[in-house]
């Protein structure tokens, strides 16, 4: 009896978890864009759809059927920016990843706020990008070669003035300084503010493509800020700083 059950039902099981699966990966595809709203209103109408079938609702399927053929083409033009940029993330997933341990995590953290708290204090800015799923290889390559552990007196010693590496970000990758002077893919948003210069408008910019933690340090305004899937953490101090850093790093990883 349960060998029948079995033999009848693996099927249709088989076909729903791997429709749930794709479905599920094509949220994580389109996260943090305008395409996630669209995509769950697109689920929605296929459920609807699907009911309307077994009802034998003759109309409504035909209508449904009509709509999706003119969407599927709104979508794609519409949506072109969204579509070109989860394309650019799903690139650069790394399979494999080197995370610290909580231990490692910890001094990690501390010397990168301990470093962007004396960089306010000493009227310095600073942009540094924190590695997580999405590679930043690409962005370290346009910058120097460090490969060293973290260090806050080495940050510190990168974004002082007249340093040549000083302009452009600091990259972190699997726990260790990657490279310095990087270079970051600026946003084309209008939203952002004029009071925020290039650091800012390049952290965006990476936050668009990427799911690094970005740190920001105006030498203007003396604050610390983060941004991830370009949302703004602003004004921060630096036990906040630490314990949002960890909080965006834990998340990403326990996902």
């Amino acid at each position: 009896m349960l060998n029948t059950i079995m033999i009848q039902y693996w099927r249709p099981f088989t076909e729903v978890v791997i429709l749930w699966f794709v479905i599920y990966q094509l949220m994580l595809f389109f996260e943090g864009t305008r395409a996630l709203q669209v995509l769950r209103g697109i689920i929605i109408l296929l459920l609807a759809f699907f009911i309307f079938q077994k009802l034998d609702f003759k109309v409504l399927d035909w209508l449904l059927r009509k709509l999706f053929g003119i969407s599927v083409i709104a979508i794609l033009v519409i949506f072109h920016p969204e579509i070109r940029q989860g394309l650019a993330r799903l690139g650069k997933r790394q399979l494999f990843r080197n995370n610290p341990g909580e231990k490692e995590l910890d001094l990690i953290v501390g010397q990168i706020a301990l470093a962007c708290e004396n960089l306010t204090k000493n009227k310095l800015g600073g942009l540094i990008a924190i590695e997580k799923d999405d590679s930043l290889s690409p962005y370290i390559q346009s910058g120097e070669i460090i490969d060293s552990r973290v260090s806050a007196d080495l940050i510190e010693a990168i974004f002082t003035p007249n340093n040549p590496l000083h302009d452009g970000g600091l990259v972190l990758q699997n726990g260790r300084i990657a490279a310095a002077a990087c270079i970051f893919p600026l946003t084309d948003s209008q939203e952002l503010s004029r009071v925020f210069g290039t650091r800012h408008r390049a952290a965006l910019g990476l936050s668009e493509e990427t799911d690094a933690v970005l740190i920001i340090v105006s030498e203007e305004r003396r604050d610390i800020s983060i941004i991830h899937h370009k949302k703004f953490y602003k004004d921060l101090g630096t036990e906040e700083l630490e314990s949002k850093i960890k909080e965006l790093i834990k998340a990403k990883n326990e996902a």
